[in-house]
């Protein structure tokens, strides 16, 4: 990344960690759609990407098509007309020296924040408080971009970070931010209190906050993430700022709408749409990374499958997929572009 451009500060608002699209015979990345994703996803009110989450399937891409699905991205937002959506990069080694090599190929291909993951591989030698801090330190000491921790238990072999172990680690000056896809809200709650993270307006807020917190680092304001669309006005009522949720790949409008509702103390309603939300991305979990590009496929014209070993879908999957999310969906395609 350019050092003339000035990194884009991350806002409170909605994050896709977007899927990466594949050629349906080859099985080679398919620039078009993953550009095409991510300007649509800009569009509709989004205020960042994740590319190279766990969604993006990472790991079935060599480290050339990593660097060439954010770069593309990053290109594809530029040349829209959205430069102000920062693209945050996956970058996650076993090692602290091969976590750095992976930060620093995000940069070189305009990621401007990374997504980091606890080592697993080693579960027993690495899966405690200690030795999680000394790798999320020594990465955070080497990154050329700000860290966000990503505490999913279900990718790390059940590592689970407390709120304790993640308020020290966020100590370091450059680590910004969490995403708890533990969807631990009592946790994401005490993280947002003790670091002082950034909200959108609130209608709970009163007319002066709490004085801030244990963070003290200056460099970016905390973000506290919620991990799925799930719980994204759970989110919002624990103090988070923002969400990465998979959901947003296909019901973007949908989880800006809660925040937009949240904000204007239109609570009931945000209650009312939280749950429509709920059931349709419930359908979208349950079918993981093929029922979330079969979705795309079946309303918005691209999507395709997932690269192997991943199994494809079959024709009656994605006619099911698809029907169980059509009440989410028609709420979502009446709703507008908020970008």
């Amino acid at each position: 990344m350019s050092t003339s451009k000035p990194r884009t500060p991350l806002r409170p608002g909605v994050y896709a960690p977007t899927t990466t699209f594949f050629d349906p015979v080859t099985e080679d990345l398919d620039i078009p759609a993953i550009r095409r994703h991510a300007v649509r996803l800009a569009k509709a009110g989004l205020v960042g990407l994740v590319t190279m989450g766990s969604n993006g399937e990472a790991v079935h891409l060599t480290r050339e098509e990593r660097k060439t699905v954010t770069r593309e991205t990053r290109s594809a937002l530029d040349e829209a007309g959205f430069q102000n959506v920062p693209v945050i990069v996956g970058a996650s080694e076993q090692s602290i020296r091969g976590t750095i090599d992976l930060c620093k190929e995000s940069a070189e291909a305009g990621g401007e924040y990374v997504l980091v993951v606890p080592p697993s591989y080693y579960r027993y030698a690495v899966g405690n408080d200690e030795s999680l801090y000394e790798y999320f330190t020594g990465v955070a000491d080497g990154s050329p971009l700000p860290v966000i921790l990503y505490n999913y238990p279900g990718a790390v072999a059940g590592i689970d970070m407390d709120s304790d172990l993640i308020i020290r680690i966020s100590q370091h000056p450059n680590v910004v931010g969490t995403k708890f896809t533990c969807a631990n809200t009592g946790k994401l709650t005490r993280v947002a209190r003790a670091l002082n993270a950034i909200t959108p307006p609130s209608p709970l807020e009163s007319d002066s906050k709490e004085a801030p917190t244990s963070k003290t680092s200056k460099n970016h304001p905390y973000v506290a993430f919620g991990g799925m669309a799930d719980f994204t006005l759970q989110t919002l009522i624990s103090g988070g700022s923002a969400i990465i949720a998979g959901g947003a790949n296909v019901l973007p409008r949908t989880c800006v709408q809660i925040f937009n509702l949240w904000s204007s103390g239109r609570i009931a309603e945000a209650l009312e749409l939280q749950k429509l939300l709920s059931a349709g991305d419930w359908v979208l979990t349950k079918s993981a990374i093929p029922g979330t590009k079969g979705a795309i496929q079946s309303y918005y014209g691209y999507g395709g499958y997932p690269r192997r070993p991943l199994r494809r879908l079959s024709e009656a999957g994605v006619k099911s997929v698809a029907d169980g999310i059509k009440e989410a969906m028609d709420v979502e395609l009446r709703l507008p572009d908020f970008a």
